[in-house]
């Protein structure tokens, strides 16, 4: 049976507030107003949460009614379903709105990388690395990095370059591990990884489901501690579906960062902007418009010193 729609408690202006998100969503807009209209602190939903055998944090609740997040893992859909009950909402309302925020995405554009998707990207990283036998810095430090990403005609990630300068901390440092994340749908296996100047390709490894791939660099020389090198390589995807996005993250802090996205004339965005998260679970920020410039058909952001975290440009297509 359908829980009671409204609660003799709830003042009537908070009742059609909710009325009204409920019927026209969209998801967190009608979570915000069911936990509001109940006058529930986040804590004690997570109370009632815990007594029905669902975990879920204060901070993932938050990230749901500000939109930051969607709930897509099995758990967190039974924990939309416990909350219709504890807010005494209609069965299905909210998962009803998650569902067609859904079907509007994959019709509108491609999906985003998901917190979960980048968490476990992150997991596949540190194996492939260990399986190369190489930390993630790698024993240098990055006083420069410069990136072009190309994106062609089918809207896809052509390629991607990559113009390093590093400082060795360690003695003996010969190489440098590539990193790569292609988009959604991606082929890893028919990515080609170009050593461009003063390098050339080791080993390669990738991870199929995530779209991960790593490669050596080697420096065809051994630097000592407190050495400067400059090298280049580059990787060409052009695997995946139409593009939206690019991002790169950082676990240390320090360095300058550069990244210039270059659209085909025939493929041009109808607008761009640069954004920024903390890390992959933290809500993004620092979003700004891009102009694309005149003949090149580009954008960048350049990030003088980088923290750690995410840096990106985003663009829509239509």
């Amino acid at each position: 049976m359908p829980h009671a729609t409204q609660h003799a408690d709830i003042p009537a202006l908070a009742t059609v507030e909710l009325n009204t998100a409920l019927r026209g969503g969209p998801f967190h807009v009608a979570l915000r107003a069911a936990i509001a209209a109940r006058g529930l602190p986040l804590q004690r939903v997570q109370h009632h949460l815990s007594r029905r055998g669902v975990k879920v944090g204060v901070t993932s609740l938050s990230y749901w009614q500000q939109g930051a997040r969607r709930p897509q893992r099995p758990e967190s859909l039974r924990a939309v379903r416990a909350l219709e009950e504890i807010l005494q909402l209609p069965e299905e309302s909210l998962i009803r709105l998650l569902a067609e925020a859904d079907d509007h995405s994959t019709l509108q554009r491609p999906a985003a990388r998901s917190y979960r998707s980048l968490v476990e990207a992150s997991s596949v990283l540190d194996q492939l690395l260990a399986d190369l036998g190489c930390p993630l810095d790698g024993g240098v430090h990055t006083l420069a990095h410069h990136e072009r990403v190309r994106i062609g005609a089918l809207r896809e990630l052509a390629e991607r370059e990559s113009h390093h300068i590093v400082r060795a901390h360690n003695d003996g440092v010969d190489r440098f591990v590539a990193v790569h994340h292609g988009d959604p749908g991606c082929l890893p296996e028919r990515m080609r990884v170009h050593a461009l100047e003063n390098c050339r390709t080791g080993r390669v490894r990738w991870h199929q489901e995530t779209g991960v791939l790593v490669a050596e660099l080697l420096f065809g020389t051994r630097l000592r501690a407190g050495d400067t090198y400059l090298f280049r390589y580059g990787v060409e995807d052009g695997t995946a579906g139409a593009s939206r996005e690019y991002a790169r993250g950082f676990s240390l802090a320090g360095g300058q960062y550069a990244l210039q996205v270059r659209f085909a004339e025939s493929a041009l965005p109808v607008r761009c902007h640069r954004f920024s998260q903390h890390s992959a679970a933290a809500p993004r920020s620092g979003r700004q418009g891009l102009t694309l410039s005149g003949p090149h058909h580009s954008v960048h952001v350049v990030e003088p010193r980088v923290r750690t975290g995410i840096v990106g440009i985003g663009w829509d297509w239509e």
